[in-house]
């Protein structure tokens, strides 16, 4: 057996130790493995080549992706897509380990429909991959986020000042929930839930008035605030699954710039950006990144191809890649609610 192994979209920390866990499974059972380079676009191209046990060997732990990654979309184009195919045949791969978000299973989805033996194992630092529980990378965002946070609180407080903390999330704000309430933010604007610069203000002004001289704002860069509207043209040109870069919208900025004007409080902006997704992983994204890449080994084993590896109550379980094609898992109205208790 010959398997091949690919990561595609944004990194995250633990693609590593998925490949290692996908590479060292198939080598148990005597395969050969093959590296796809640079996500879809490796497949597309033809560059693939053999990936052995010393260069898996110390890599759990280092964030990134060895094979590096793209956001390379096939399915622009037809010919793209027949060379996909091709090549797994001329490659002679009985299997292919797709690790990535939402847009790269997505493409291992309608490949699996047209007979590719694809199968998926879900990473993105948001959250937002249906039919799995966490997603490789969500755990060390969100706790990168948090320990920003901690170390916002204290200069906030020292000049009595707001910080609005801007967060990735383009269409769903686990980010900006999980990492907010384990920071201890004062107030969170998510993509699902409309909110408005008047309505934080009123909030700011509230704690000053109870002696808090000082606010933690955190925004997820897709969030939806009723006087923050920009154009298409604005945000420029979209990525190849129709995405603009949303770090254009400048939205913690503009967000602070309003607090700063509406309220006379000094306030300051920070973005994060791909802090996020740098560095090593935590501990449970190790354990999450093994446990996935090597059960989406047993499914190319059992040729359960079109289905991908998921978190679901603990367990590894097998799901179907088409649940990937529907809505993105967004967050838990009821997980909103509860940390606007701690507003």
């Amino acid at each position: 057996m010959r398997i091949g192994v690919l990561t595609g979209g944004g990194d995250v920390p633990g693609l590593n130790a998925a490949i290692r866990a996908v590479a060292r499974r198939a080598f148990n059972y005597g395969w050969e493995v093959r590296a796809i380079k640079n996500g879809w676009a490796g497949l597309v191209e033809g560059n693939i080549v053999p990936l052995t046990s010393k260069q898996v060997s110390g890599i759990l732990h280092v964030g990134g992706t060895i094979l590096g990654a793209s956001r390379t979309n096939p399915f622009k184009d037809q010919a793209l897509v027949r060379s996909c195919l091709d090549n797994v045949e001329a490659f002679g791969l009985d299997g292919v380990v797709a690790v990535g978000g939402e847009d790269t299973l997505g493409v291992a989805a309608r490949l699996a429909e047209l007979d590719a033996p694809v199968v998926g194992v879900p990473k993105t630092i948001d959250n937002d991959v249906p039919g799995t529980d966490y997603t490789i990378g969500f755990d060390t965002a969100v706790t990168m986020v948090a320990e920003s946070l901690d170390r916002l609180h204290t200069t906030a407080s020292a000049h009595h000042r707001a910080i609005v903390v801007e967060v990735m999330g383009r269409h769903a704000g686990w980010i900006a929930v999980i990492g907010g309430m384990a920071g201890g933010a004062d107030y969170i604007f998510i993509p699902e839930v409309e909110s408005s610069v008047e309505e934080v203000c009123k909030h700011v002004e509230q704690r000053w008035r109870r002696g808090k001289k000082f606010s933690i704002i955190v925004v997820s860069e897709g969030a939806q605030i009723k006087e923050i509207v920009h154009t298409e043209d604005e945000l420029g040109a979209k990525d190849e699954f129709g995405h603009v870069r949303l770090d254009r919208r400048g939205l913690g900025e503009t967000v602070a710039k309003e607090i700063e004007k509406r309220t006379g409080f000094e306030t300051r902006s920070v973005l994060l950006g791909h802090l996020q997704r740098g560095g090593s992983p935590t501990v449970f994204d190790r354990v999450l990144a093994t446990r996935l890449g090597a059960f989406a080994v047993e499914l190319v084993k059992e040729g359960k191809f079109g289905y991908m590896a998921a978190l679901r109550c603990n367990e590894i379980e097998a799901v179907p890649l088409s649940l990937v094609l529907t809505d993105l898992k967004t967050v838990d109205p009821q997980l909103h609610e509860l940390a606007q208790t701690f507003f």
